[in-house]
Formats: C-alpha cells, sequence, structure tokens
C-alpha cells in the first residue's frame, strides 16, 4: 500500500469538532508570541542580558506582561477547552476571544505604567470565572 505524505494535511482537513473555540486558542497564542517577541526587543532597546530579569521599570512592565500572561493561560485553556466540550463551541469561543481582548487592554495599561493594568487583568479574570462557573455546572449536570 503507497503511503501518501500529504494525506497528514488533508485526511481530515476543515473537519475539527470546534473551531470557534480552536481559532480562539491560536489567537491566544499569536498574542502570547508577540509579548514574548516584546520582551526580546526590549532586552536589546535596555540592554538586559538574558537570563537577567532585572532592569530599568520599563523592562520589568513588558516581562511582567509576557509572565502574567503565561501563568494566566494555564488557567484559561483548560476552562476554555472544558467550557467547549461541556457547553458549546460559540460560548467557549466568545469568551474566549474576550479574553484575549482582556489581555491586549492589560498589556497596554501595564507597558506605560503598572497601576494601568488592573482593568484588563479583571476582565480576563472575569471571564475566566464564568467559564469556570459555566464548564462546572455542565460538567456535573451530565453524571
Amino acid at each position: 500500500m503507497p503511503i501518501d505524505p500529504w494525506s497528514v494535511f488533508t485526511a481530515n482537513f476543515g473537519t475539527f469538532p470546534f473551531p470557534s473555540t480552536a481559532f480562539v486558542t491560536l489567537v491566544d497564542m499569536a498574542i502570547y508570541f508577540a509579548l514574548t517577541f516584546n520582551v526580546g526587543r526590549a532586552r536589546s532597546k535596555y540592554k538586559v542580558q538574558a537570563p537577567a530579569t532585572d532592569g530599568p521599570d520599563a523592562f520589568q512592565r513588558v516581562l511582567r506582561v509576557q509572565e502574567n500572561t503565561v501563568e494566566q493561560l494555564a488557567l484559561h485553556l483548560p476552562l476554555l477547552w472544558i467550557a467547549a466540550f461541556a457547553m458549546d463551541d460559540i460560548f467557549a469561543a466568545a469568551f474566549g476571544a474576550i479574553w484575549a481582548f482582556s489581555r491586549v487592554i492589560y498589556a497596554r495599561g501595564y507597558y506605560q505604567k503598572a497601576k494601568r493594568r488592573h482593568k484588563g487583568f479583571l476582565i480576563g479574570m472575569l471571564v475566566n470565572i464564568v467559564l469556570f462557573i459555566g464548564a462546572l455546572t455542565s460538567v456535573i449536570a451530565s453524571f
């Protein structure tokens, strides 16, 4: 039986079960890539050589945005996907999109001043609470 190397890419192409949640997950990852890239740029701009994490306040704010985002992703992604499976793809994706937007608000505020990070953080945390409650109640209801 001949092996078609392209079948890996075309076997189930376009049949992803939760396309909206998957798309939002990719948006989340794109935002994380951008924030990580910003740390590299800030290292260069403020002359902070790796592995150092100490530098001017402006550098530390850029670094904290990236670090806090990875911390929040550890909470957000499981909640997002459990909500998609237990509830609805569109429900999860809608709240996932709001979360992604909240990280942009968080980053823009924090880059300007540490005290300006609260609005984005609060929106993101509220989204995760909604996803948690929705996922939890749906999972419990399925027993």
